[in-house]
């Protein structure tokens, strides 16, 4: 039998895309589900784009709120949420017809609390980096973790996941801080006991020049480091033999807010000295990790002859990986 899933849309500032994200979940082969639309203030015309489609489908309910942000934004939709199992998608983004079914055959099939699915990252120049493996299989919640910290397959984004409804009783997005997921979805893994993983690509991610991941540089973009070292600390308390892995993952975060620090016009000595300091003193320890990537590696050993190489350094992989 088929239990009803809850879609949740938070939407702000996308009335040029926003409809080819709707349109995807109307035409998803499963169809018991229960879409909400939350207008998180948006100042154009997105609100009344929303509210036209509840007159084309009534599985659509529109909420406008005042604006508080993604995070505010996914946990009103929560919070009203009926469905047994959620799945969040960003208002900018768009998914294949198989999706749903995809994620709910696994969670059904596998009898798990969670499913996780491959993505496609579409970047601006139309490069396309599709994430897909041929992996199907069933995994405790640790091994996730672990494999998250690694950035082995999977990784902490909402999207391209199905939950029990269940795993987000006492657990929210945390409103005014960006990277919520870093901070939000270990802990729905955590609670998890078994999860399905499938390689098939299912989602796509589209990177826009004005999205958060690609917007200038700003002081609040740290939030990374301290979403990842929350989640870090959480990882190493409950699962000792985890260290080596959470310390790579904080030094990814660093890395990652590095990288967003190199493409600015401006300067945040600051912020650079800060993060420079920490890669400094703990670099050597990741490079000695067989398990940690070779770009991490590859980035700190960048970094030791100064920021401007590390700057340049990262320009060029852009532009070589058509991300820019």
């Amino acid at each position: 039998m088929e239990e009803l899933i809850t879609i949740i849309v938070p939407v702000y500032k996308v009335e040029g895309c926003i409809e080819k994200c709707i349109e995807s979940i109307l035409n998803q082969t499963y169809k018991k589900l229960e879409i909400i639309l939350v207008d998180d203030g948006s100042p154009d015309n997105c609100g009344n784009i929303c509210e036209s489609y509840t007159k084309r489908d009534s599985r659509i309910k529109v909420i406008h709120k005042e604006n508080g942000g993604l995070s505010d934004a996914r946990n009103a939709g929560i919070d009203i949420a009926k469905g047994k199992y959620i799945s969040l998608i960003d208002s900018d983004d768009y998914i294949d017809s198989d999706y749903v079914e995809v994620l709910y055959s696994a969670i059904s099939k596998d009898n798990t609390d969670m499913a996780i699915s491959s993505h496609r990252v579409i970047y601006p120049t139309g490069t396309i980096l599709d994430k897909e493996t041929n992996e199907k299989s069933v995994l405790e919640s640790k091994e996730v973790l672990k494999r998250i910290l690694y950035d082995e397959g999977i990784d902490l984004s909402a999207w391209a996941k199905l939950y029990k409804t269940e795993l987000f009783r006492n657990v929210r997005y945390p409103k005014g801080r960006l990277f919520e997921d870093a901070a939000t979805t270990y802990k729905l893994v955590d609670k998890s006991k078994r999860i399905s993983i499938i390689s098939k690509s299912t989602y796509n991610y589209i990177i826009r020049e004005e999205s958060i991941s690609n917007r200038e540089f700003s002081p609040s973009k740290m939030d990374l480091i301290v979403s990842t070292e929350e989640m870090c600390n959480f990882i190493k308390n409950k699962y000792p033999d985890l260290e080596k892995a959470a310390d790579r993952r904080i030094m990814y975060s660093y890395l990652s807010t590095l990288s967003q620090l190199a493409m600015s016009e401006k300067e945040f000595p600051d912020e650079q000295k800060k993060l420079m300091k920490y890669i400094k003193e703990n670099g050597n320890r990741i490079l000695k990790d067989k398990c940690a990537p070779k770009r991490d590696k590859f980035g700190i050993l960048s970094t030791k002859f100064g920021f401007k190489l590390y700057k340049f350094t990262w320009n060029v992989y852009r532009k070589k990986t058509g991300r820019k």
